[in-house]
């Protein structure tokens, strides 16, 4: 933590910097600094090959006659350029076709990635070149296995045959907080990242929601948690290769191996380096969606709504800042807007608690229901213009600084909580 006049907080592809009113006293909440990693593709390598309650990739890949890795979607910055390479060539080398591995970007519900924005994701031309890049389609039925039912809550398990039917399945991500499942990668990438709609809508629907222990950085008793790990023992043998970035996005961590035990040690290495410990609570919190690829459309942004509000005193401002590059989302996530517009927060929370099925992505409509009820959002964008504007149900700002005063005026709390890198960082109130 630090104290500043002016600030710069993610924006984009850079950052916006952000002066504070006179009078005001910032507290700026950062991740603790952890040691980057001077030799990244090294450090895949060593983790390959010394991995995680399960042997070598180089002896994984005996035997095998096709493999499958899933890669995240352009919303996340995972560095696939570090490592699908080393991972790809190794398969080679034990004998596995070019043209029986894949490479699978785990879309969930998102869109497609495609062309220049696929070689931006991928990061290496050779991969590319080399093997099969797919990505995922949530809505094709004909592209999933029916794996039956998980025992707990009966969630339909329906997987992209793609992964399910390869010899050697790997999911790699990013380790950082998420505002449901307690931390992404690992088994995320899975369910939702290749699963059937259904699927995704089961564990996406109020009941799992609404649930008090479905938040950020916590994984017990979390039911998309404990879904997420009923199907990966649906689904057999996977592995995983974790990764943990900086605020620069230099590396930080790498684990490879088994997927329950190797998303573990990410999360142990990166857990308290995330969480940070604060005294008090603010009138005032400055946030961001943590710039891009996250800060690309207003349905990401809400991530960012959701992760500071520990510290936000109730009835206080949550000022997001986002740029909403690409606009607002999908259709289904306007409609959904459009209907908390329309019908107000209780009302529309009402319209979902009945259904064992979510619409397609009004879930991330209803995390917006959390904020909202706990004091006023206001959000600076330059991407959402028109009727999205609107859609968003907060209010929207033209001048931070401005916003800031004003807030500072109603709260009296002369104290403001600012966080440059979003729901990267989870503060904590501790008295």
């Amino acid at each position: 933590m630090m104290r500043d006049t002016t600030i710069e907080v993610s924006y984009g592809r850079g950052h916006m910097a952000i002066q504070l009113p006179e009078g005001t006293v910032p507290t700026v909440i950062r991740k603790q600094p952890l040691p980057k990693i001077t030799n990244p593709k090294a450090a895949v390598i060593a983790a390959l090959e010394q991995p995680i309650a399960s042997a070598p990739l180089s002896d994984l890949v005996k035997g095998r006659r096709s493999a499958c890795i899933l890669i995240c979607d352009i919303t996340r910055p995972v560095p696939n350029h570090l490592f699908l390479r080393p991972m790809i060539e190794t398969m080679l080398s034990g004998g596995i076709a070019r043209e029986n591995i894949s490479v699978l970007v785990a879309t969930g519900l998102h869109r497609p990635n495609l062309g220049e924005e696929l070689a931006e994701l991928v990061g290496d031309p050779w991969v590319l070149e080399t093997v099969r890049v797919e990505n995922h389609y949530a809505r094709n039925e004909d592209d999933h296995i029916d794996l039956g039912l998980t025992p707990t809550r009966n969630t339909p398990v329906k997987l992209d045959k793609l992964f399910v039917e390869a010899d050697l399945r790997i999911a790699t991500g990013l380790v950082e907080p998420h505002f449901m499942a307690g931390w992404s990668g690992g088994r995320k990438v899975i369910a939702p990242g290749v699963a059937h709609h259904e699927t995704i809508r089961t564990f996406h629907s109020a009941r799992f929601m609404e649930d008090p222990l479905a938040v950020q950085c916590n994984l017990v008793g979390n039911p998309l948690h404990e879904e997420q790990l009923e199907i990966v023992k649906l689904l057999g043998e996977v592995y995983a290769l974790n990764t943990v970035l900086d605020e620069e996005r230099d590396l930080v961590c790498v684990t490879f191996g088994e997927i329950i035990a190797s998303h573990a040690a990410a999360v142990d290495f990166v857990s308290d380096a995330t969480r940070i410990g604060l005294p008090r609570k603010y009138g005032t919190v400055v946030t961001s969606s943590a710039g891009y690829p996250l800060d690309k459309t207003y349905y990401q942004t809400i991530k960012g709504m959701v992760t500071p509000l520990d510290i936000l005193q109730p009835g206080g401002t949550l000022i997001m800042v986002s740029e909403c590059s690409e606009g607002f989302g999908s259709h289904e996530f306007r409609e959904a807007q459009a209907r908390l517009v329309e019908l107000g927060p209780e009302r529309f929370l009402a319209t979902l608690t009945a259904k064992s099925l979510a619409e397609i992505d009004e879930w991330q409509t209803e995390m917006q229901l959390k904020p909202m009820r706990a004091g006023r959002i206001e959000l600076f964008t330059t991407g959402l213009v028109g009727d999205d504007r609107d859609l968003t149900g907060v209010t929207m700002i033209g001048d931070v600084t401005e916003a800031i005063a004003r807030s500072v005026a109603r709260s009296g709390d002369r104290q403001v909580a600012v966080i440059p890198e979003g729901p990267y960082v989870i503060p904590q109130f501790s008295a």
